[in-house]
């Protein structure tokens, strides 16, 4: 199972590719809005599992942009479900995570890796560069250290929804007590009158930091924002932003974005500066957390939600492993990588861990440092734990800000340049798909934008293949070599090249129109077709039985088995055409 030949590569390239991954966990894990130790625990665990019971050698996992936007969603949605408490909503989330892994494992199971080719370039542009505006957006608050709940103003305009929010929890509460009946009434005026001001602030608090969490959450909160700057955060951002893109000018031997971690954190530490730091991170061996499996019982809401993340994981993963074999020159096996990233992930969320898919980047750095098997990925799971371990308190010293600068970074190397170049010169369909995806994206739902981009680019595809096949089908006089055959103005011949399907039916039957009413004998070609859908079958059955009806003999040309077989299936062979009439050949 393990080739310990290329062992110095894999080293360096796990090592490596390890090194790359630590800020950038530490970062999607604060963006998540469960901590830096989620996206550590994540980076681990998902790197290791993925790693030994994946399918792409060279790969390396863990969470990625487009799987901790929609994390940072469903984080989200649990928490405002639970009334704002992260601690009560932590299972059910953690829950999600793993129901989406082991949705991933059973797509592996039945074979379907083998899909995600069938998704145009123009979906993925528009997704990947709808992510890049995503997280964009959503940093502008902690890059300038704008935080709404530390926002008096803020926290002043959430506190009458804050007080209407509890008395409706304390109400739903006492609906679900079965014994609960007027005379209790009294104690639940009572009870709501216990609410103090400390408490009805908390609830507007988490009312106002959820405000202003998402795209437009973000973007209703930066006019306020902006007159509440943290000259001190925006430093720190701006601070990171240069180091990671200057220091790739000297040398990219040492992960930039590491540089900027230690340098920036080093400095404010040293000169003791006030600045906000990142959530703590949780210190000693992490211990699986089994008050997962007690949330089981509230996840049915939330199916659908896991099967949209375990897609979102497959597809990224798999587009990963593509990006691999051009560079090694090798075949992945899909199915096998969606079971080990889905084995992966499920394990990571057991221990708090963020979800996670391949990831190119840091794909791309383990191969160039030497990574040629599955140990390098493991190697960087270890290395991830060991940090995890060892680093812990240190980490937890960096500011916030200056997660928020790397994550900026990504936003914009996670974008499709070519794609935003090649707009103009692009055919108007596909630009409408590109337009359409990345919107939905920013502004919608993540993977239902990639489904909708899917179904208008089939929608599409099959117009212009109709419009295609519709304008190569003709009827035309039978061309006979022999002028005594008795043929000649006798017969015509219905031609069809390209498929015969639902898109072009309706042309396939108006060629009936243009044959002569003294036409006896109609020969239909179908050499150059090379499928034909139920659709397709219908129509020509049809098209059959009118012309025999009206008496003409009708036979089928460049018949092989195949279509053969599909006309016997509804007996349109011998009942409409006898045998002696269907013809291999013209």
């Amino acid at each position: 199972m393990f080739n310990f030949k290329h062992f110095r590569g894999d080293l360096f390239g796990g090592i490596t590719a390890g090194i790359v991954a630590l800020p950038l966990a530490l970062a999607f894990g604060e963006q998540s809005g469960l901590g830096a130790s989620a996206g550590l625990y994540g980076a681990a665990f998902v790197a290791f599992f993925a790693a030994l019971f994946g399918g792409t050698p060279t790969q390396i996992s863990g969470p990625t942009a487009p799987m901790t936007v929609l994390s940072a969603a469903i984080v989200t949605g649990i928490v405002a479900a639970k009334g704002g408490d992260l601690t009560l909503a932590l299972p059910l989330i953690l829950m999600v995570f793993m129901l989406a892994g082991l949705f991933q494992i059973g797509l592996g199971m039945i074979k379907a890796g083998s899909v995600i080719r069938f998704i145009p370039r123009t979906v993925v542009s528009g997704f990947m560069t709808g992510i890049g505006v995503i997280i964009l957006i959503t940093q502008i608050l902690p890059a300038i250290g704008y935080y709404a709940e530390d926002d008096p103003r803020a926290v002043n305009d959430q506190m009458e929804a804050a007080e209407h929010l509890l008395v409706q929890q304390a109400m739903e509460s006492a609906e679900g007590d079965a014994h609960f009946t007027l005379e209790d009434l009294p104690g639940f005026v009572d009870q709501t009158n216990t609410y103090t001001e400390e408490h009805i602030e908390d609830q507007a608090k988490t009312l106002a930091k959820n405000s202003s969490k998402g795209v437009l959450g973000s973007l209703q909160t930066v006019p306020r924002a902006m007159s509440n700057i943290s000259w001190t955060e925006l430093m720190l951002s701006l601070a990171t932003i240069f180091i990671i893109y200057g220091f790739k000018r000297i040398t990219t031997v040492v992960p930039s974005a590491l540089v900027a971690l230690v340098v920036v954190t080093g400095g404010v530490v040293y000169a003791g500066m006030d600045y906000r730091p990142i959530t703590p991170i949780t210190n000693g061996i992490p211990i699986p957390n089994f008050s997962v499996f007690g949330a089981a019982t509230d996840l049915m809401p939330y199916v659908m939600t896991a099967f949209l993340l375990s897609l979102l994981g497959a597809i990224d993963s798999l587009l990963t492993s593509v990006v691999a074999d051009n560079l090694t020159k090798t075949k992945h096996a899909s199915n096998k990588e969606l079971i080990g990233q889905g084995i992966g992930n499920s394990v990571a969320a057991l221990f708090g861990g963020l979800p996670g898919a391949g990831a190119t980047i840091r794909t791309v750095v383990n191969i160039q440092a030497g990574g040629k098997t599955r140990l390098s990925g493991m190697i960087a799971g270890l290395l991830l734990f060991a940090m995890l371990i060892a680093l812990g308190p240190v980490a937890s010293l960096i500011p916030n800000a200056v997660l928020s600068g790397v994550l900026i970074t990504v936003g914009f190397g996670v974008m499709d340049y070519r794609g935003l170049r090649e707009l103009k010169s692009m055919p108007s369909p596909d630009r409408l798909i590109l337009l359409t995806v990345l919107v939905l994206t920013v502004f919608w739902q993540l993977v239902y934008a990639v489904a909708v981009g899917l179904i208008l680019a089939a929608l599409l595809f099959m117009h212009r293949m109709s419009q295609w096949t519709s304008g190569r089908f003709e009827v035309a006089k039978w061309q006979s070599s022999h002028e005594d055959d008795g043929m000649e103005g006798d017969v015509y011949v219905k031609h069809i090249h390209g498929p015969l399907f639902f898109g072009n039916v309706t042309e396939f039957e108006a060629l009936r129109g243009e044959i002569p009413d003294g036409v006896k004998r109609v020969r239909i070609d179908l050499s150059e077709v090379p499928f034909i859908d139920q659709s397709g079958m219908y129509a020509l059955e049809d098209a059959i039985l009118n012309l025999t009806t009206e008496g003409r003999e009708v036979t089928l040309e460049g018949m092989n088995d195949e279509k053969i077989l599909q006309l016997e299936t509804l007996q349109i062979i011998p009942l409409l055409v006898p045998h002696e009439r269907v013809l291999k050949s013209t």
